[in-house]
């Protein structure tokens, strides 16, 4: 068993423009599990993010999407981990892959940002990368230099579908994750892809 999460971050871009975007998957993501959790988020200023909380009886589980943009995330991620001493091994951040074809979500502990400028942010405010991440295909353009429009277009339908299927698989092993059994989670979420 590993350490158990303490804190969810979803990333993506604050405001109405972004909210349907390839970029924005993980704020839906959080939506999601607030919703399965019947908890609602607020702002919360000293940590430029929206945040909810999982009461949990060992230890609380925050859920935190960034009003920060995307690119500088780590502000507001490093700002929860601090105030409430959570390790980077205690997060998970949930973000859009664009190695992974839609209908594709994958678990893992560290790594580098791949690109990924949220990822980018939070490695430099954290000083790590030892942070699990839920990475949540949306695909790619196909030309490196179509990716930010690609990730700030919302997905077409036929995506979309997929992307929202990848998000219930992912749903289903949320409480795995939670506690920690993220070999567990991993085996579940992985191998029913394959199937």
């Amino acid at each position: 068993m590993e350490l158990p999460i303490r804190l969810v971050a979803g990333l993506g871009n604050p405001g109405e423009k972004y909210a349907a975007t390839r970029h924005n998957v993980g704020f839906d993501w959080l939506d999601r599990l607030a919703d399965t959790q019947r908890i609602s988020f607020a702002l919360e200023s000293r940590f430029q993010g929206l945040c909810a909380r999982i009461a949990r009886t060992n230890a609380d589980i925050w859920l935190l999407k960034p009003q920060t943009y995307m690119n500088i995330s780590g502000i507001s991620v490093g700002a929860v981990c601090r105030y409430y001493k959570i390790a980077p091994e205690q997060v998970l951040v949930v973000h859009d892959e664009l190695d992974l074809q839609p209908g594709t979500v994958k678990l893992k502990s560290g790594g580098g940002a791949g690109g990924h400028n949220g990822l980018k942010s939070i490695i430099a405010d954290l000083s790590s990368q030892a942070f699990w991440r839920l990475r949540i295909g949306v695909g790619h353009p196909g030309d490196r230099n179509q990716v930010v429009d690609y990730v700030l277009r919302a997905p077409r339908k036929e995506e979309a579908v997929l992307i929202d299927e990848a998000i219930d698989r992912s749903m289903q092993v949320w409480p795995l994750i939670a506690q920690g059994d993220f070999a567990t989670a991993m085996q579940q979420l992985h191998t029913r892809q394959e199937n």
